[in-house]
């Protein structure tokens, strides 16, 4: 049986304004009408395979969980790294949380922030990797190159496979150089390195135990002392804090092929219509453009405009005159850009943490795993948020030190702890909680409770909560 793990780790900065550090890019809707983490679970139909194993930072947990729950797609639970260290202890906790269930399934290993075209091309790939792991190789798929790109790796094959399926793996190399690149791409030897791998989870575990010692031991003390909680199992944070930062590549694949290539790592080709989307550019490169070369989503006009992107997700944006720009509009930041200077997009997400602004981290509007909210007003002593609460869920139990706050219900049906009173509330009802009252919010309702909540007071960060009872398990986290 082929058991999918999902990584949705990382930040993926290079797509600010509309990937931030809280909500990266594997949340968002890029293409289609799905997320590019819905997406990569979705497209295993058709391969006989167990419910996806998600690995996940901590603080995107609840964003995993209700990205599976809103498209009813079942999961075979979701692993938090308590700190991020790379692809290869990624895996190693994957492998051994398999092995630790009495099983030892094929793992089909995939990044939650790819965009794959052709999905049967990617099914017909993974079906043709399957004989060769469940034989004890560890597969690779080689992405058939297109041009000679400079930002991927590359994997150099070696001889072909009796039943034409795969190739035996001569190295693996580092991203090249634009002439070098193009040598790769004439030669017809080299594929992209995507980062996707099969392979049985002993024979992983295995060959880490022989490369990387120190990572197997980190991971296996890790994984010998997990909790449950709710739909998470979360490991020994000491164990994997101590845990060496490295790639699958640098741990396990590199070395087996550093002599003169191994017969233990098969490279199957992919020619999927793949992308790692790491650049608005690249993202501008995989869409559907009209005849003037742009690739619009949202409300847009142009004039005279082309070979540009623009992404407009909230405001009607005009173009004139314009050539080889990329626009992309949310509700709190616009980023204008040459299409040949996206890469510097890094730099601005830099700028903004060095200057101690919330942009890099948090959209204005922020989810919660009760529901959402969206910052539509400050000031000074005043914020006004417009919250929404999904049916049957509830805010934690607080109190904080420094705001009141003034709740006034739109639409639904409001459950409210002020004090020692517990009070129903419906539209244009309100209440009012003084600093320091102990309150809670909960909708009892089968629809979205929807309310505006006006805060006042010297002190309005998020980090002034004090939980003293939540069904999250979010009691002793700060926001």
């Amino acid at each position: 049986m082929i058991l999918p793990v999902i990584m949705a780790g990382g930040s993926g900065s290079r797509l600010w304004p509309l990937s931030r550090q809280m909500f990266p890019k594997q949340f968002l809707t890029l293409s289609g009408d799905s997320s590019m983490l819905q997406s990569t679970a979705m497209r295993l139909q058709g391969i006989e395979h167990a419910p996806a194993m998600v690995i996940c930072n901590e603080e995107h947990r609840f964003s995993v969980a209700e990205q599976f729950r809103a498209n009813n797609i079942p999961n075979s639970g979701i692993i938090l790294e308590p700190v991020g260290r790379n692809t290869a202890p990624a895996i190693a906790l994957a492998a051994f949380t398999a092995v630790k269930n009495n099983d030892d399934p094929l793992l089909l290993v995939l990044a939650a922030d790819h965009l794959i075209k052709n999905e049967p091309a990617f099914r017909q790939s993974v079906k043709a990797a399957t004989e060769f792991a469940l034989a004890g190789k560890l597969v690779t798929f080689g992405i058939v190159p297109t041009a000679p790109e400079t930002g991927y790796g590359y994997i150099k094959h070696g001889e072909a496979y009796a039943n034409g399926a795969g190739y035996c793996v001569a190295e693996f190399v580092e991203k090249p150089n634009k002439a070098t690149a193009q040598a790769y791409l004439d030669s017809k030897n080299y594929y992209w390195n995507s980062g996707m791998f099969l392979f049985k989870a002993s024979r992983y575990l295995d060959e880490l135990k022989t490369h990387s010692p120190e990572i197997y031991a980190a991971c296996e003390k890790a994984i010998a002392n997990t909790a449950q909680d709710f739909d998470f199992l979360r490991v020994d944070k000491a164990a994997f804090e101590a845990c060496p930062d490295n790639s699958i590549d640098y741990a396990v694949m590199e070395p087996l092929c550093s002599s003169q290539g191994s017969d233990k790592v098969v490279v199957v080709p992919m020619d999927c219509g793949w992308s790692d989307v790491g650049s608005w550019s690249a993202l501008w490169e995989v869409q559907d453009k009209d005849s003037n070369g742009n690739a619009f989503q949202g409300d847009v006009i142009s004039i005279d405009t082309s070979n540009s992107y623009v992404h407009a997700s909230h405001k009607l944006v005009a173009t004139i005159g314009l050539e080889d720009v990329i626009i992309v509009e949310t509700k709190d930041a616009i980023l204008v850009s040459k299409q040949t200077e996206v890469q510097q997009v890094k730099k601005i997400v830099e700028q903004l943490k060095a200057n101690q602004r919330s942009e890099w981290q948090h959209h204005r509007e922020v989810y919660r795993p009760w529901g959402k909210y969206d910052s539509i007003d400050y000031g000074k002593r005043f914020q006004v948020k417009h919250i929404t609460v999904n049916p049957g869920a509830k805010l934690s139990v607080q109190m904080h030190h420094h705001r009141a706050e003034h709740w006034i219900v739109v639409s639904g049906t409001a459950r409210v702890t002020n004090g020692d009173q517990e009070i129903l509330l419906t539209e244009n009802q309100s209440t009012y909680i003084p600093i320091g009252t102990v309150h809670s919010l909960e909708n009892p309702g089968k629809i979205p409770l929807e309310l505006i909540e006006v805060q006042s007071g010297s002190y309005l960060g998020e980090d002034d909560i004090v939980r003293l009872e939540d069904r999250y398990g979010r009691k002793d986290e700060q926001v």
